[in-house]
């Protein structure tokens, strides 16, 4: 019998692809489009960058999801505590939840501030100021929320690798997709008797 050890190859190259746009997103946002005036000419070029890698985060989560759905995936990984699987499974939820919303409020306060006219059809200036606008908040607050949820995952893939040594990684990686139920038993019980 033969059981599934890896991810699709499409949710692999998504889960890549995704990591690298959210946070180049997140510290174009935080770190220089935060800090920059709306007079700033430059301002417009950033939000233009941040609004298309928005939507592109958006539709790629989007497909993420519908193919994880529609796709074999590895069994449950085991953390060694309850606590830290209930916490890798909140963790997981909550990443698909707050990557949409924030794209989600990105998209409303757009809409609200007419950016798509200004930043890509070159009508009329910004505004002052976004705050102005409750969807900033909210887009600010997710922003952060997002952050620590992504250094808890990454905290959490660290300690499969560092600690458990469990080979976790593997997982979300390139290669065969399916082992023989036997070889995957062998090599989950090596990885616990060397943590």
């Amino acid at each position: 019998m033969r059981r599934v050890a890896r991810y699709h190859p499409l949710l692999v190259g998504l889960h890549w692809l995704l990591a690298f746009l959210i946070v180049a997103a997140l510290a174009l946002g935080a770190l220089v489009m935060a800090r920059m005036p709306n007079t700033d000419p430059m301002k417009i070029e950033a939000l233009r960058s941040h609004m298309i890698g928005g939507g592109l985060i958006m539709v790629l989560m989007l497909s993420r999801l519908v193919i994880r759905a529609r796709t074999a995936h590895p069994p449950v990984a085991d953390a060694g505590r309850a606590f830290f699987n209930f916490l890798a499974w909140v963790s997981h939820r909550a990443l698909y939840v707050l990557v949409l919303a924030q794209a989600g409020s990105g998209l409303i306060m757009a809409l609200q501030t007419h950016l798509p006219e200004i930043v890509f059809l070159h009508h009329d200036t910004l505004l002052p100021d976004f705050w102005a606008f409750p969807v900033r908040h909210v887009h600010y607050l997710v922003s952060r929320a997002l952050m620590a949820v992504i250094a808890l995952h990454v905290t959490g893939a660290l300690y499969h690798v560092l600690v458990r040594r469990d080979g976790l990684l593997r997982r979300m990686w390139f290669g065969r997709r399916s082992i023989a139920a036997d070889a995957q038993a062998s090599a989950q019980s090596s990885a616990v008797v060397r943590s």
